[in-house]
């Protein structure tokens, strides 16, 4: 029955979009874009609580938006963490022990509408203002990012080019914003009425239509030693798009996996993350 509800929701929205389209597009493209960014999980469980209750917590504001930053105290250089697309700082729990054993102060947040955090809706834009917040307040020295966290990574650093920091370990993220967005109207089967206006209600609010936002374009310009790791069985975030990245990115290196799916907390890419940050 669930698997049969996840299948009828969706083309039930997408129903709803185009006979509202009728009346109003751009009422229907407002109500897309809403939905595409509105995560419907995320928020800390109970049982993830005990592990993030070991921390050091701030409330931190951006962008209007109460953050939760989780500090994980230690003497070498701070790093980064920001996770991915209805998930939270508990997705960090295997990496986090490794960096703790090395002694790195560790720094991570629930992004808007995540975790604990405030907010009501997570897209990129959002997300690379409220890095970059941490970026100033905490400087740290390298940002470890997992898909849509990773996507956000390589985009700050494309707008914001931090000199402070050093390294960009990027897990399992998407590429080009323009197939999401396709994907997304694959799944809901709203008509390209719909779709249009969609890209022009994008265009209006962030001053760039999807198809001209592409990370693997932006890392031409990327100058900063980076690890891509992906996994070619991937179902979520293709693992061509890491390969495209790489292949714009001078000073990168990419690992690709098999069978350890997009969320990668195995300890053969922990493993693989600490030696990077090791490398000179």
């Amino acid at each position: 029955m669930k698997k049969l509800l996840n299948k009828i929701i969706p083309v039930a929205y997408g129903t709803y979009f185009n006979i509202l389209s009728v009346f109003s597009k751009k009422k229907a493209a407002k109500k897309a874009f809403y939905l595409f960014c509105t995560p419907r999980k995320g928020k800390v469980l109970p049982f993830q609580s005990e592990f993030l209750n070991k921390a050091k917590k701030e409330v931190v504001q951006s962008n209007n938006i109460d953050l939760q930053v989780y500090e994980w105290a230690g003497e070498k250089e701070t790093i980064l963490l920001l996770h991915g697309w209805e998930s939270n700082v508990f997705r960090w729990r295997n990496l986090i022990s490794y960096l703790i054993e090395e002694n790195y102060n560790i720094i991570a947040l629930d992004a808007p509408a995540h975790g604990n955090s405030k907010g009501e809706v997570l897209h990129v834009p959002i997300y690379t203002e409220v890095a970059q917040t941490l970026i100033e307040k905490y400087k740290p020295k390298h940002i470890v990012g997992h898909s849509l966290g990773g996507m956000t990574t390589l985009y700050n650093n494309y707008k914001y080019n931090n000199p402070s920091v050093d390294k960009l370990i990027i897990l399992g993220a998407p590429s080009e914003f323009y197939t999401i967005l396709l994907n997304y109207q694959n799944m809901l089967k709203f008509n390209d009425r719909v779709f249009n206006e969609l890209k022009a209600f994008i265009k209006e609010k962030f001053g760039f239509l999807p198809e001209d936002f592409s990370i693997s374009e932006y890392a031409k310009q990327n100058k900063k030693k980076g690890l891509l790791v992906h996994d070619k069985l991937d179902f979520i975030a293709p693992c061509s798009d890491s390969e495209l990245v790489h292949k714009n990115w001078t000073n990168s290196k990419l690992i690709t996996t098999e069978g350890y799916g997009h969320s990668l907390h195995q300890d053969e890419v922990s493993n693989a993350v600490m030696l990077f940050l090791k490398e000179d």
